[in-house]
């Protein structure tokens, strides 16, 4: 078969439109006019249902490198109204001494990072996709089986879909797969994922404080059971995510809203006074899912089909996005460079390309993993002395600058290699 484009024939195709693969379709999108590069984005669920899992109410801690992947691909003008700053992340734990905190000023920034409902966010994107006339959807389509298929010289990857109009078959050079922890694609490809089962339940609500406690400060606090996040957001909202263990997840959902905010109030204390009025809880089990691998024959994993993350120190979206803006500047690069009559033509999918893509994102990735699963490991011993010497290193953490600088850089996405856009910088 020839080179020339047919309609089911595609440079990089996507298979999942939630928050990552969504922000990589409009990411590959604004290099078409350069590359001709074809794109397909394949969604089982519709951006609008209530059934679609990516957009609910949960709250998104965005780090300052996200904000800048989001600016560049036109998006953040979209959600700037809805986002709160985070100026400051306080980080104790419960009935013990130790604290530290990482600061904007201290850092030289304007703020840490922003929160935003999951939601909205999913809209802002979906309304960029339906307007981008390069990018080809499927929706609601779902990905049935993957093959190589040898009949094309330069290989592709030929997959299946069902959709309500039936079964369709596309090609690709390269199958994007970014449908979540569970991924069906990933399966399909035949990579296998280590889940590592928390045996927690993650409560998610929205809480009301006092006007005079209104500001922009992120709070993570370790309790005997889990980790007690508070993020900070308009009208004097503060979301509540309460790690719990699955033993003792169901009375806590039991509980009456009165209960709830005392037990709230004991595990957190009074930093942002009395807490009132406790909005509808959510729970969501907590696993550590990571992919055996992040590349197969023209294909790769990104987001949270390749790690799927614990929330604490919320690097979960953080990391995805890193992983979008690598693969596009990695393909926006080779197909900029894949001039007529230079010799062999770049491809997307090709082993190399791949590589380049793994060699880039890895180290992220396991320094990322290691440092969430480390954190809830850490503070999951108990016993006093065990307390003592996380309060002495928190305190002692808390004075020495370069350590904290590290680790400010890291939360805020400015770690290690930087793509063009989390510096700030077009495609």
């Amino acid at each position: 078969m020839g080179d020339t484009p047919v309609a089911d024939e595609f440079d990089v195709v996507i298979a999942g439109g939630g928050l990552v693969g969504g922000s990589l379709a409009i990411a590959l999108a604004q290099i078409k006019a350069q590359t001709n590069c074809r794109v397909a984005l394949i969604e089982s669920v519709p951006p609008e249902s209530d059934a679609q899992p990516s957009f609910d109410d949960r709250t998104i801690a965005l780090s300052r490198g996200s904000y800048r992947i989001l600016r560049q691909l036109g998006i953040w003008s979209h959600i700037q109204v809805s986002v709160w700053p985070i100026q400051k992340i306080h980080v104790s734990q419960q009935q013990h001494f130790g604290t530290s905190v990482i600061d904007a000023i201290e850092q030289g920034v304007a703020e840490l990072g922003y929160v935003i409902n999951s939601r909205v966010l999913g809209e802002a994107l979906w309304e960029q996709i339906r307007a981008l006339p390069d990018v080809t959807v499927f929706c609601p389509t779902s990905v049935t089986a993957t093959e190589i298929d040898r009949e094309y010289e330069d290989g592709r990857c030929r997959v299946e879909l069902q959709g309500a109009d039936g079964t369709q078959s596309i090609t690709t050079r390269l199958l994007v797969a970014a449908d979540g922890a569970r991924s069906q694609v990933r399966t399909a490809l035949g990579i296998s994922a280590e889940d590592r089962d928390y045996k927690q339940v993650a409560v998610v609500a929205k809480v009301q404080i006092d006007a005079e406690y209104v500001g922009h400060v992120a709070y993570e606090r370790f309790t005997k059971e889990g980790p007690l996040a508070m993020l900070p957001g308009p009208d004097g909202q503060y979301t509540v995510v309460l790690a719990r263990n699955v033993e003792t997840v169901q009375s806590v959902m039991d509980m009456s809203d009165e209960a709830l905010l005392t037990l709230l109030q004991s595990l957190f204390g009074f930093r942002l006074g009395r807490l009132r009025r406790l909005g509808k809880r959510q729970a969501y089990p907590l696993h550590l899912v990571t992919a055996g691998e992040i590349m197969a024959e023209r294909s790769v994993i990104i987001g949270n089909a390749a790690n799927g993350l614990h929330p604490v120190a919320a690097q979960g979206f953080n990391l995805g996005l890193r992983d979008v803006a690598s693969l596009a500047e990695i393909i926006a690069d080779g197909l900029r460079n894949d001039m007529p009559g230079q010799g062999q033509k770049f491809d997307p999918g090709a082993k190399e390309t791949l590589q380049a893509y793994a060699d880039w994102r890895q180290r992220d990735q396991r320094r990322v993993v290691k440092f969430t699963d480390g954190l809830i490991r850490l503070f999951g011993v108990q016993g006093g002395a065990a307390a003592a010497a996380r309060g002495l290193s928190l305190a002692a953490f808390d004075v020495l600058p370069g350590a904290k600088k590290e680790l400010a850089r890291q939360t805020m996405g400015l770690a290690g290699k930087m793509s063009r856009l989390a510096r700030g910088l077009p495609l």
